[in-house]
Parts: structure tokens; sequence; C-alpha cells
């Protein structure tokens, strides 16, 4: 049996792979779907997201379920991670995120890798992830500072489905999914030069988050 470690490692990153599984290899069959009806497209996209993430959570959640350089952060900010822990789960997250979606798109026949050409930019776009971060952030600590652990896959599921409809960036809200989305020019795609301003944009919703996290919920352990 694989140790603690190893096995939070692999847990991180082939969730990460599914999660990215998951959105882009959906944007592509509801584009080809609902070819007319980008609304429909966006609706088909976020209910297998949300779907994908509920499963992924509930599989990996007894071993390790960040799937997303944002929460890792933020947990090592807030006390639940060592930080000597963050650099080898933040390569394993983009790595996953990365073979998700070259998965993704081989399972539709396309180039295994293809740079997007949908460009994302703009300052409503930047709020948005700041926006889109922060909520995430709240609900995930929110959930684990008051001991409903159980509640995390569900609601983390329906925050990011009903974030892709209140958010103007459809709320990628994770540095790992944004960079790994690059790598498709289909409908879930963001250009290259895009992303460093959506990553840029979710640390800032990071520290955002941490610090009202830290202000409504204080962690019992430190005596607060």
């Amino acid at each position: 049996m694989l140790a603690r470690r190893p096995r939070e490692l692999l847990a991180e990153g082939v969730g990460t792979c599914f999660l990215l599984v998951g959105v882009v290899g959906s944007g592509i069959m509801a584009t080809r779907l609902s070819p007319a009806d980008v609304g429909l497209q966006l609706l088909e996209n976020s209910a297998a997201t949300a779907a994908v993430l509920i499963a992924i959570i509930s599989i990996f959640g007894t071993i390790s379920a960040d799937f997303n350089p944002a929460v890792t952060l933020a947990a090592w900010m807030l006390g639940h991670r060592a930080g000597r822990e963050v650099p080898a789960m933040v390569a394993v997250q983009l790595v996953g995120g990365c073979l998700g979606t070259v998965f993704a798109n081989l399972m539709f026949d396309l180039s295994w890798v293809e740079a997007s050409t949908q460009a994302r930019s703009g300052g409503h776009l930047w709020l948005a992830e700041v926006v889109a971060t922060v909520g995430l952030l709240l609900v995930v600590f929110s959930l684990l500072r008051t001991a409903r652990m159980s509640a995390i896959p569900y609601v983390v599921g329906a925050y990011i489905g009903g974030a892709y409809f209140f958010t103007s960036s459809t709320s990628f809200a994770n540095p790992a999914v944004t960079v790994a989305r690059t790598l498709s020019d289909t409908f879930a795609g963001i250009e290259p030069a895009s992303a460093p301003m959506f990553v840029l944009m979710q640390v800032v919703g990071v520290g955002a988050a941490v610090a009202l996290v830290g202000a409504l919920f204080p962690d019992d352990r430190s005596g607060t």
C-alpha cells in the first residue's frame, strides 16, 4: 500500500485529471449536441462539471481532494496544510489537469494539444475570477471549520455549477484548470495570453478569502 504522502499526490493528480476531462469533454460534447444554442451549451457544461466535482471529491475526499492550487495555497495559509506540501501538490494538480485536457481532446478525435484561441480578457472577467475564487474558498473552509465535511462535495458542485452562470468569466476559480484549458481550442478553452491574468486574479481571491475565513470562522485549534 502506498504511504500517505504518495497516496495524496496520486489522488490529487488523478482527481484533477478527471476534473478536466469533465470540464473540457462536456464542453466539446455540448457544442456538438447543441451547436446553435450557446446558453444550452453552458448549461450542459456546468451540469457536467458540477456532477464530476461531486463524484471526485466523494471518491478522494478521505485521502486528498483539493484539485486546485488556490485551495491548496489557502489551506496552507489557514494552517490546514504544511508549507512543504504545497509545491508538490500544485505540480501534480497542473500535470493532472493538463493530462485531463489531452484525454478529453483525444476522446473527441481532436489533436491531443491545440492552443486555445478563445480570448477571455477584460476587467469585468478579472473581477469575476476574484469573486468566483473567494466564493469557492468560503464554501470549502466554512464547511471544513464547522465540521460539515460530508457536505463539501455537494456544496462545491452546486456552487461551481451556479457560478458558471452568475460570473461573467464562467468561474474558472482554479489555476490548474486555467492552465489546462489553454490546451484545447474548444468551448471551454482560454487562449494562453489570457491565462496569466486569470491566475493572478485567482491568487488575489485567495488572499481575500483567507482574510474572510479567518475573521468569520476562526480556527478552534488556535484557541481563538
